[in-house]
Protein backbone atom coordinates (compact mmCIF):
# COMPACT_ATOMS: atom_id res chain seq x y z
CA UNK A 1 0.00 0.00 0.00
CA UNK A 2 1.84 3.61 -0.95
CA UNK A 3 -0.20 6.38 0.51
CA UNK A 4 0.98 10.08 0.31
CA UNK A 5 0.28 11.92 3.49
CA UNK A 6 -0.26 15.83 2.80
CA UNK A 7 -0.27 18.17 5.62
CA UNK A 8 0.46 22.23 5.88
CA UNK A 9 2.42 21.59 9.53
CA UNK A 10 5.49 19.44 9.22
CA UNK A 11 9.13 19.64 10.29
CA UNK A 12 11.67 21.87 7.74
CA UNK A 13 14.34 23.42 8.61
CA UNK A 14 13.25 26.42 9.92
CA UNK A 15 10.80 24.91 12.16
CA UNK A 16 11.72 21.45 13.21
CA UNK A 17 9.20 21.07 15.64
CA UNK A 18 6.25 22.20 13.76
CA UNK A 19 3.86 19.49 13.10
CA UNK A 20 6.67 16.74 14.66
CA UNK A 21 3.01 14.51 15.31
CA UNK A 22 2.59 14.54 11.75
CA UNK A 23 6.17 13.48 10.97
CA UNK A 24 5.74 10.72 13.69
CA UNK A 25 2.47 9.07 12.73
CA UNK A 26 3.82 8.71 9.18
CA UNK A 27 7.18 7.10 10.75
CA UNK A 28 4.28 4.68 12.77
CA UNK A 29 2.48 3.85 9.80
CA UNK A 30 5.61 3.12 8.14
CA UNK A 31 6.49 0.72 10.78
CA UNK A 32 3.50 -1.01 10.46
CA UNK A 33 3.51 -1.91 6.77
CA UNK A 34 3.08 1.00 4.57
CA UNK A 35 4.96 3.15 2.14
CA UNK A 36 4.95 6.86 3.01
CA UNK A 37 5.30 9.43 0.74
CA UNK A 38 5.03 12.90 2.57
CA UNK A 39 3.89 16.06 0.46
CA UNK A 40 4.37 19.55 2.70
CA UNK A 41 2.21 22.51 1.12
CA UNK A 42 4.66 25.29 1.46
CA UNK A 43 3.01 28.77 1.37
CA UNK A 44 5.62 31.46 -0.56
CA UNK A 45 4.02 34.71 1.02
CA UNK A 46 5.90 38.45 0.96
CA UNK A 47 9.49 38.58 -1.26
CA UNK A 48 10.65 40.67 2.02
CA UNK A 49 9.63 38.38 4.75
CA UNK A 50 10.95 35.51 7.04
CA UNK A 51 8.70 33.20 5.67
CA UNK A 52 9.72 33.76 1.94
CA UNK A 53 13.36 33.12 2.80
CA UNK A 54 12.58 30.05 5.05
CA UNK A 55 10.46 28.67 1.77
CA UNK A 56 13.69 28.91 -0.30
CA UNK A 57 16.28 27.73 2.34
CA UNK A 58 13.95 24.52 2.15
CA UNK A 59 15.42 21.78 -0.30
CA UNK A 60 12.17 20.56 -2.27
CA UNK A 61 12.92 17.10 -1.08
CA UNK A 62 14.64 15.64 1.59
CA UNK A 63 15.27 12.82 3.63
CA UNK A 64 13.64 12.78 7.21
CA UNK A 65 14.17 9.47 9.00
CA UNK A 66 14.35 7.62 6.27
CA UNK A 67 10.69 9.10 4.63
CA UNK A 68 11.06 10.83 1.67
CA UNK A 69 9.56 14.61 2.51
CA UNK A 70 8.80 16.98 -0.73
CA UNK A 71 8.08 20.38 0.21
CA UNK A 72 5.44 21.89 -2.12
CA UNK A 73 5.56 25.55 -2.53
CA UNK A 74 2.58 27.65 -3.94
CA UNK A 75 1.18 31.48 -3.08
CA UNK A 76 -1.94 32.30 -2.07
CA UNK A 77 -3.61 35.81 -0.83
CA UNK A 78 -3.03 36.84 3.41
CA UNK A 79 -4.65 34.81 5.93
CA UNK A 80 -7.53 36.99 6.62
CA UNK A 81 -10.49 36.33 4.67
CA UNK A 82 -8.66 33.68 1.97
CA UNK A 83 -7.29 30.76 4.50
CA UNK A 84 -10.07 28.79 3.49
CA UNK A 85 -9.39 28.73 -0.27
CA UNK A 86 -5.52 28.02 0.70
CA UNK A 87 -6.57 24.36 -0.80
CA UNK A 88 -7.23 25.34 -4.25
CA UNK A 89 -3.92 27.81 -4.23
CA UNK A 90 -2.00 24.61 -3.82
CA UNK A 91 -3.96 22.44 -5.76
CA UNK A 92 -2.14 22.64 -8.79
CA UNK A 93 1.52 22.23 -7.91
CA UNK A 94 0.34 19.44 -5.30
CA UNK A 95 -1.43 17.47 -8.14
CA UNK A 96 2.07 17.93 -9.89
CA UNK A 97 4.27 16.56 -7.46
CA UNK A 98 1.74 13.87 -6.47
CA UNK A 99 1.69 12.77 -10.65
CA UNK A 100 5.45 12.93 -10.74
CA UNK A 101 5.75 11.12 -7.49
CA UNK A 102 2.71 8.58 -8.02
CA UNK A 103 1.46 6.18 -8.20
CA UNK A 104 -0.99 6.27 -5.11
CA UNK A 105 -2.98 4.14 -3.38
CA UNK A 106 -4.25 6.22 -0.93
CA UNK A 107 -4.05 10.40 0.04
CA UNK A 108 -3.52 10.85 3.51
CA UNK A 109 -4.51 14.46 4.65
CA UNK A 110 -3.82 15.97 7.84
CA UNK A 111 -6.63 18.50 8.56
CA UNK A 112 -9.72 19.21 5.70
CA UNK A 113 -8.27 22.84 5.57
CA UNK A 114 -6.13 23.38 3.51
CA UNK A 115 -4.20 20.10 2.94
CA UNK A 116 -7.66 18.07 2.81
CA UNK A 117 -9.14 20.48 0.33
CA UNK A 118 -5.92 20.43 -1.82
CA UNK A 119 -6.05 16.89 -2.16
CA UNK A 120 -9.37 16.21 -3.13
CA UNK A 121 -8.47 18.57 -5.90
CA UNK A 122 -5.47 16.59 -6.94
CA UNK A 123 -5.42 13.36 -7.51
CA UNK A 124 -8.64 10.83 -8.36
CA UNK A 125 -8.10 7.96 -5.34
CA UNK A 126 -9.70 7.53 -1.77
CA UNK A 127 -8.77 10.62 0.58
CA UNK A 128 -8.28 10.31 4.58
CA UNK A 129 -8.63 13.18 6.22
CA UNK A 130 -7.00 13.31 9.51
CA UNK A 131 -8.62 15.81 12.16
CA UNK A 132 -6.42 17.17 14.79
CA UNK A 133 -9.46 19.80 16.25
CA UNK A 134 -8.38 23.56 14.03
CA UNK A 135 -10.64 22.25 11.62
CA UNK A 136 -14.21 21.19 13.92
CA UNK A 137 -13.00 24.19 16.57
CA UNK A 138 -11.75 26.92 14.84
CA UNK A 139 -12.08 26.67 10.66
CA UNK A 140 -15.65 26.34 10.65
CA UNK A 141 -16.72 28.90 12.91
CA UNK A 142 -14.15 31.84 12.42
CA UNK A 143 -12.42 31.47 9.06
CA UNK A 144 -14.69 32.86 6.46
CA UNK A 145 -16.98 30.18 4.03
CA UNK A 146 -14.46 27.15 6.48
CA UNK A 147 -17.60 25.65 7.19
CA UNK A 148 -18.51 24.72 3.88
CA UNK A 149 -14.85 23.64 2.73
CA UNK A 150 -14.56 21.22 5.78
CA UNK A 151 -18.10 20.08 4.65
CA UNK A 152 -17.07 19.38 1.45
CA UNK A 153 -13.96 17.45 2.24
CA UNK A 154 -15.49 15.50 4.87
CA UNK A 155 -17.81 14.56 2.77
CA UNK A 156 -15.57 13.21 -0.03
CA UNK A 157 -13.27 11.40 2.27
CA UNK A 158 -13.31 7.54 2.86
CA UNK A 159 -12.67 8.11 6.45
CA UNK A 160 -11.82 10.93 8.76
CA UNK A 161 -9.41 10.01 11.87
CA UNK A 162 -10.28 12.04 15.03
CA UNK A 163 -7.20 12.47 17.80
CA UNK A 164 -10.21 12.16 20.00
CA UNK A 165 -13.92 10.52 20.84
CA UNK A 166 -14.71 14.43 20.86
CA UNK A 167 -13.53 15.48 18.09
CA UNK A 168 -15.03 12.54 16.31
CA UNK A 169 -18.35 13.54 17.42
CA UNK A 170 -18.07 17.47 15.90
CA UNK A 171 -16.16 15.82 12.48
CA UNK A 172 -19.59 13.76 12.10
CA UNK A 173 -21.69 16.49 13.07
CA UNK A 174 -19.68 18.48 10.08
CA UNK A 175 -20.26 15.81 7.49
CA UNK A 176 -17.95 13.09 8.12
CA UNK A 177 -19.27 9.91 7.49
CA UNK A 178 -16.79 7.35 8.05
CA UNK A 179 -14.98 8.22 11.04
CA UNK A 180 -12.51 6.52 13.41
CA UNK A 181 -10.63 7.62 17.05
CA UNK A 182 -6.92 7.34 16.29
CA UNK A 183 -4.69 8.38 19.03
CA UNK A 184 -1.61 10.01 18.36
CA UNK A 185 1.32 8.48 20.66
CA UNK A 186 4.72 9.42 22.27
CA UNK A 187 8.31 7.21 23.57
CA UNK A 188 8.58 5.76 26.33
CA UNK A 189 11.78 6.82 28.31
CA UNK A 190 14.08 4.44 29.72
CA UNK A 191 15.96 7.10 32.44
CA UNK A 192 14.35 10.35 33.44
CA UNK A 193 16.49 12.65 35.94
CA UNK A 194 14.05 14.83 38.27
CA UNK A 195 14.86 18.38 39.50
CA UNK A 196 15.59 18.02 43.00
CA UNK A 197 12.92 21.08 43.90
CA UNK A 198 9.75 21.02 43.07
CA UNK A 199 9.33 22.11 39.45
CA UNK A 200 6.12 22.70 37.19
CA UNK A 201 6.08 22.06 33.23
CA UNK A 202 4.40 23.35 30.36
CA UNK A 203 5.85 22.44 26.59
CA UNK A 204 3.57 24.12 24.01
CA UNK A 205 2.91 27.17 21.99
CA UNK A 206 3.15 30.00 23.64
CA UNK A 207 -0.79 31.44 22.66
CA UNK A 208 -3.26 32.37 24.55
CA UNK A 209 -5.78 29.45 24.21
CA UNK A 210 -2.59 27.06 26.30
CA UNK A 211 -2.90 29.52 29.04
CA UNK A 212 -0.06 30.09 30.75
CA UNK A 213 -1.05 32.69 32.35
CA UNK A 214 -3.42 30.65 34.63
CA UNK A 215 -0.51 28.58 35.93
CA UNK A 216 2.01 31.44 36.35
CA UNK A 217 -1.13 33.11 38.74
CA UNK A 218 -1.13 29.79 39.98
CA UNK A 219 2.52 29.56 40.90
CA UNK A 220 2.23 33.07 43.12
CA UNK A 221 0.70 30.99 45.43
CA UNK A 222 3.07 28.14 45.61
CA UNK A 223 6.36 29.20 47.54
CA UNK A 224 9.32 27.24 46.70
CA UNK A 225 8.54 25.81 43.22
CA UNK A 226 9.31 27.07 40.15
CA UNK A 227 7.91 26.69 36.24
CA UNK A 228 9.72 25.42 33.22
CA UNK A 229 8.38 27.36 30.31
CA UNK A 230 9.16 24.94 27.28
CA UNK A 231 7.97 26.79 23.89
CA UNK A 232 7.77 30.29 22.05
CA UNK A 233 5.40 32.58 20.67
CA UNK A 234 3.27 35.54 20.30
CA UNK A 235 2.31 35.40 24.27
CA UNK A 236 5.84 35.13 25.33
CA UNK A 237 6.36 38.81 26.49
CA UNK A 238 2.93 39.59 27.43
CA UNK A 239 3.52 36.29 30.39
CA UNK A 240 7.24 37.40 31.23
CA UNK A 241 5.83 41.10 31.82
CA UNK A 242 3.06 39.15 34.21
CA UNK A 243 5.87 37.36 35.83
CA UNK A 244 7.25 40.55 36.80
CA UNK A 245 3.79 42.12 37.80
CA UNK A 246 3.59 38.83 40.13
CA UNK A 247 7.03 38.88 41.68
CA UNK A 248 7.97 35.76 40.57
CA UNK A 249 10.01 36.18 37.71
CA UNK A 250 13.01 34.32 39.50
CA UNK A 251 11.40 31.44 39.41
CA UNK A 252 10.30 31.06 35.73
CA UNK A 253 12.14 29.82 33.01
CA UNK A 254 11.10 30.80 29.49
CA UNK A 255 13.39 28.31 27.03
CA UNK A 256 11.71 29.63 24.00
CA UNK A 257 11.73 26.89 21.38
CA UNK A 258 13.93 24.06 21.92
CA UNK A 259 14.45 21.02 19.36
CA UNK A 260 12.00 17.97 20.29
CA UNK A 261 14.28 15.30 22.16
CA UNK A 262 16.29 18.47 24.15
CA UNK A 263 12.54 19.76 25.29
CA UNK A 264 11.45 16.76 26.18
CA UNK A 265 14.76 16.17 28.16
CA UNK A 266 13.78 19.17 30.17
CA UNK A 267 10.29 19.05 30.65
CA UNK A 268 10.89 15.34 31.71
CA UNK A 269 12.73 17.34 34.88
CA UNK A 270 9.34 18.66 35.63
CA UNK A 271 7.50 16.71 39.25
CA UNK A 272 3.97 18.01 37.41
CA UNK A 273 3.28 18.82 34.03
CA UNK A 274 0.16 21.54 33.95
CA UNK A 275 -1.31 22.99 30.79
CA UNK A 276 -4.74 23.90 31.53
CA UNK A 277 -5.59 24.74 27.66
CA UNK A 278 -8.90 25.68 26.02
CA UNK A 279 -10.10 24.22 22.49
CA UNK A 280 -7.08 21.22 23.35
CA UNK A 281 -8.31 18.59 20.70
CA UNK A 282 -6.01 16.37 22.11
CA UNK A 283 -2.50 17.50 23.61
CA UNK A 284 0.54 15.25 22.60
CA UNK A 285 2.13 17.39 25.86
CA UNK A 286 0.29 15.50 28.35
CA UNK A 287 1.02 12.14 27.27
CA UNK A 288 4.36 13.01 26.85
CA UNK A 289 5.07 14.26 30.19
CA UNK A 290 3.05 11.08 31.71
CA UNK A 291 5.00 8.69 29.63
CA UNK A 292 7.54 9.77 31.90
CA UNK A 293 6.12 9.55 35.03
CA UNK A 294 4.82 12.43 35.70
CA UNK A 295 1.02 13.34 36.31
CA UNK A 296 -0.82 15.93 34.09
CA UNK A 297 -2.96 18.83 34.86
CA UNK A 298 -5.39 20.20 31.73
CA UNK A 299 -9.04 21.62 31.95
CA UNK A 300 -12.40 20.11 32.58
CA UNK A 301 -14.39 19.84 29.64
CA UNK A 302 -11.98 19.34 27.11
CA UNK A 303 -12.05 16.60 24.18
CA UNK A 304 -8.27 15.49 24.66
CA UNK A 305 -7.44 15.60 28.31
CA UNK A 306 -10.80 14.09 28.85
CA UNK A 307 -9.97 11.36 26.30
CA UNK A 308 -6.83 10.62 28.01
CA UNK A 309 -8.53 10.43 31.94
CA UNK A 310 -11.13 8.05 30.47
CA UNK A 311 -8.18 5.37 29.50
CA UNK A 312 -6.20 5.58 32.77
CA UNK A 313 -4.53 7.56 35.60
CA UNK A 314 -2.65 10.32 35.95
CA UNK A 315 -4.47 12.98 33.70
CA UNK A 316 -6.00 15.10 36.43
CA UNK A 317 -7.86 18.59 35.17
CA UNK A 318 -9.11 21.16 37.48
CA UNK A 319 -11.68 23.99 36.05
CA UNK A 320 -11.18 26.49 33.28
CA UNK A 321 -9.80 29.71 33.99
CA UNK A 322 -9.63 29.03 38.00
CA UNK A 323 -5.81 29.75 39.29
CA UNK A 324 -7.25 28.71 42.58
CA UNK A 325 -8.53 25.64 41.72
CA UNK A 326 -4.69 25.08 39.70
CA UNK A 327 -3.24 26.08 42.72
CA UNK A 328 -5.06 24.03 44.73
CA UNK A 329 -4.22 20.78 43.06
CA UNK A 330 -0.70 21.39 42.14
CA UNK A 331 0.01 21.86 45.51
CA UNK A 332 -1.72 18.49 46.41
CA UNK A 333 0.68 16.86 44.21
CA UNK A 334 3.46 18.96 45.35
CA UNK A 335 2.91 18.08 48.66
CA UNK A 336 2.13 14.37 48.52
CA UNK A 337 5.12 12.64 47.30
CA UNK A 338 3.78 9.32 47.85
CA UNK A 339 0.36 10.01 45.61
CA UNK A 340 2.64 11.79 43.44
CA UNK A 341 4.21 8.73 42.34
CA UNK A 342 1.18 6.73 42.49
CA UNK A 343 -0.16 8.83 39.35
CA UNK A 344 3.20 9.18 38.19
CA UNK A 345 3.24 5.18 38.03
CA UNK A 346 -0.21 5.07 36.72
CA UNK A 347 0.59 7.68 34.30
CA UNK A 348 2.93 5.82 32.42
CA UNK A 349 0.70 2.78 32.42
CA UNK A 350 -1.69 4.82 31.01
CA UNK A 351 0.45 5.68 28.09
CA UNK A 352 2.06 1.98 27.40
CA UNK A 353 -1.53 1.05 27.09
CA UNK A 354 -3.67 3.60 25.06
CA UNK A 355 -0.59 6.14 23.50
CA UNK A 356 2.37 4.53 21.80
CA UNK A 357 3.65 5.21 18.77
CA UNK A 358 3.58 1.69 17.96
CA UNK A 359 -0.36 1.26 18.47
CA UNK A 360 -0.89 4.91 16.46
CA UNK A 361 1.01 3.29 13.61
CA UNK A 362 -0.91 -0.28 13.64
CA UNK A 363 -4.35 1.90 14.10
CA UNK A 364 -3.76 3.91 11.33
CA UNK A 365 -2.32 1.49 8.73
CA UNK A 366 -5.90 -0.43 9.51
CA UNK A 367 -7.47 2.85 8.79
CA UNK A 368 -5.95 3.20 5.70
CA UNK A 369 -7.26 -0.61 5.01
CA UNK A 370 -10.77 0.04 6.05
CA UNK A 371 -10.83 3.22 3.51
CA UNK A 372 -9.44 0.61 0.62
CA UNK A 373 -12.08 -1.72 1.24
Amino acid sequence: MRVAVVAEFYPRRADPVLGVWAHRQALAACDAGAEIDVFVLSRVVGRRSQAFRAAFLQPPRETLDGLMVRYVRYVSPPRGLSYAQWGAWAAPALRRALREAGPFDLVHAHNAVPAGAAALRSLGVPLVVSVHGGDVLWTVSQVPRGEAVVRRVFGAARMVLANSGGIESLAQGFGARETRVVHLGTDLPADVVRSPTPLIATVGHLVARKRHDDVLRALAELDGVRYLVVGDGPERAALERLAGELGITERVEFTGQLEPAQALARSREAWVMAMPSTAEAFGVAYVEAMAAGIPAIGCEGEPGPAEIAACGEGMLTVPPRDPAALASTLRALLDDEAERARLGAGARATVERSFSWRQCGVATVAAYEAALA
